[in-house]
């Protein structure tokens, strides 16, 4: 506890950017994060006070940041779950606990634990070899999916295979018992892809947010709508009633986010991830409460706050490392700032390369046209710099309410695209 406020200390494994977004909510509680980062760059390092540098697979450095702390919880899954588990066997509060974090870890404990709970979920079978990922298409058909049961973040881990010849590539006989532990999933068409995030406290209190779309782009989230355009009120209901159901049933303690197929006619759990999270980011303006001060709230064990929305619509766009041209970044700011004041622009203190999540921007609205328009509009400018499209700032001020011109939103089936005919790598969230 914090001797001078007599407020509890909450400390964060992980320096990135949700750890960054975690220590601004806490300011307005009055408190002072305190953040175990591996580099003093890291992007929460940048801004938090109270910084502790080591590795989260170091457990001499795991065990002296807990004692810091009153409450111990996590800004990514990468901490190994036995060193979670041994801090609270040392007497340390971590949230959420071993128990529950291995279900965010470890996709084939997952998915067998959701399937033993009657969770929808895709048809899935452990791999050990080539004949086990054979098999699995002789029930489900090609293509096939085989993710790595560990590790694996946007689209990395994660293969198609369309064929036998194909599967022999990624799994040649003989090599699987040197490799990670792997599971095969149906390759599911679906029609979009859907989140729910929600907050559940140890005193068993759970709140959930509305269910939003996620766009996804080679295997990156780029863009995430709020609420669901289109979604059916009672398929919303029922998201929501599986997501506060998951995080009850598995025990899970702080924000957990449900990533969800939506095939048209059912939703399957993809993943789940238990910290704040991505599809969650639109919260800090598009809320009564964001996703970080629910967590904070949840891990302390307060009362949650309220998930209303604070407009019809909330668009969030990530800003991904682009071009070098277009001007400096300070440039790019003041265009976006002239032409769209209004936009709210979240950086994350990270170096640029290209396809990195350097920020996001947000912008609410009363018509999802021009509020989605406007957001990708402030994306792109961040990332690569004004275009030719942009007149300058009247034009483009004037342009703020014009209806977009793209498609129908959904129009076109995930995993619809043509593939090639190699074995590849591909963007887990877009199949």
């Amino acid at each position: 506890m914090e001797l001078d406020t007599g407020l509890p200390v909450v400390g964060m494994v992980g320096g990135g950017q949700l750890a960054r977004m975690t220590h601004q909510a806490g300011i307005a509680m009055g408190l002072s994060l305190r953040v175990l980062a591996v580099d003093e760059s890291d992007s929460a390092a940048r801004v938090a006070r109270h910084v502790t540098l080591g590795h989260h697979t170091d457990p001499q450095a795991l065990r002296q940041f807990a004692e810091q702390c009153d409450v111990v919880t996590f800004d990514h899954e990468h901490v190994p779950n036995v060193l979670v588990a041994a801090l609270s066997r040392d007497g340390h509060r971590v949230l959420p606990s071993a128990a529950a974090l291995v279900y965010a870890q470890d996709k084939l404990r997952m998915r067998q634990r959701l399937a033993e709970l009657g969770f929808p979920v895709p048809a899935w079978r452990t791999v050990t070899g080539l004949a086990d990922l054979t098999d699995h298409a002789g029930d489900t058909g090609w293509p096939v999916v085989l993710k790595t049961a560990r590790g694996g973040y946007d689209g990395r881990g994660v293969w198609i295979a369309h064929n036998a010849r194909e599967a022999a590539g990624l799994l040649k006989p003989g090599a699987a018992p040197d490799a990670p532990t792997m599971l095969a999933e149906a390759h599911v068409e679906i029609v979009r892809e859907l989140a729910c995030v929600v907050a559940r406290t140890p005193s068993g209190q759970v709140e959930a947010w509305p269910v939003v779309e996620t766009v996804q782009d080679r295997g990156i989230c780029v863009e995430v709508i709020a609420p669901a355009p289109g979604l059916d009120p009672g398929r919303a209901r029922e998201a929501r009633e599986l997501a506060v159901a998951l995080a009850t049933q598995l025990d899970v303690v702080g924000v957990m986010a449900v990533e969800l197929f939506d095939t048209g006619g059912s939703l399957l759990v993809n993943e789940l991830a238990m910290r704040p999270h991505n599809s969650g980011h639109w919260t800090i303006e598009g809320s009564r409460t964001s996703q970080f001060e629910q967590h904070l709230r949840a891990v302390l064990d307060y009362p949650l706050g309220d998930t209303d929305t604070t407009a019809p619509w909330t668009v969030m766009a990530n800003v991904l490392g682009g071009s070098l041209g277009g001007g400096s970044t300070r440039e790019r700011m003041r265009h976006l700032y002239a032409q769209d004041p209004a936009v709210r622009v979240h950086w994350y203190g990270k170096a640029a390369r290209p396809g990195r999540k350097l920020g996001h921007v947000t912008v609410s609205g009363a018509e999802l046209g021009p509020t989605r328009d406007r957001a990708r509009r402030a994306a792109r400018i961040l990332s690569s710099g004004p275009s030719l499209g942009d007149r300058g700032p009247d034009a483009d001020r004037a342009d703020v309410s014009q209806p977009h011109d793209s498609q129908p939103h959904g129009s076109q089936p995930h995993g619809s695209q043509p593939h090639g005919s190699q074995p590849h790598e591909v963007p887990e969230r877009t199949r």
